[in-house]
């Protein structure tokens, strides 16, 4: 910490555990403790930011998913489960509600018919299209305490830090 940085709420508790017990190595706390309070201000604000338009996360998780896999927007319950990262019966729960919203399809598989399809509507498709702006518009706003080098050097710290805990990308 340079002489310029304000303090956080980290910094009051690394400094007690140093006055308890110097004899601790708190730095971790710095990283971790900073993440996890990070982590919940800035899933507090997307929330609210989504809520504001009277859509859950989880539903623009699952409706960005379909968007993200390209025309004609269609992943097998499978394939949705495992690219959104849910439980399949957490799937399920999410896809019926969001049937009965009119904003996907659920179909039979006519190539295998024990296979469910999920699918985008036009409203469910004209949703995601309009929250995924205003979701990258209220992220760049939370993340304007940093520069766009900080921001950049972080997005590379972050993902050293996801792989080295076994976070990889499918496929």
């Amino acid at each position: 910490m340079t002489g310029t940085d304000p303090r956080d709420g980290v910094d009051a508790i690394v400094d007690q555990w140093r006055t308890t017990r110097p004899d601790l190595d708190c730095s971790p706390m710095e990283v971790v403790g900073r993440l996890s309070r990070a982590s919940r201000l800035l899933e507090r604000a997307v929330r609210d930011e989504f809520a504001a338009h009277g859509v859950e996360p989880w539903e623009f998780d699952v409706l960005a998913t379909l968007l993200r896999a390209g025309p004609p927007h269609t992943l097998s319950a499978g394939a949705l489960s495992t690219a959104a990262m849910v439980s399949s019966a957490a799937l399920t729960n999410r896809i019926d509600r969001l049937v009965d919203r009119g904003l996907v399809d659920r179909a039979v598989d006519p190539g295998h018919r024990r296979r469910v399809l999920i699918s985008l509507t036009t409203d469910g498709m004209n949703l995601v299209n309009e929250l995924v702006e205003r979701h990258l518009a209220n992220e760049r706003r939370l993340l304007d305490g940093l520069t766009p080098a900080d921001q950049a050097h972080l997005a590379r710290l972050l993902r050293h830090l996801l792989t080295s805990l076994g976070d990889c990308a499918p496929g």
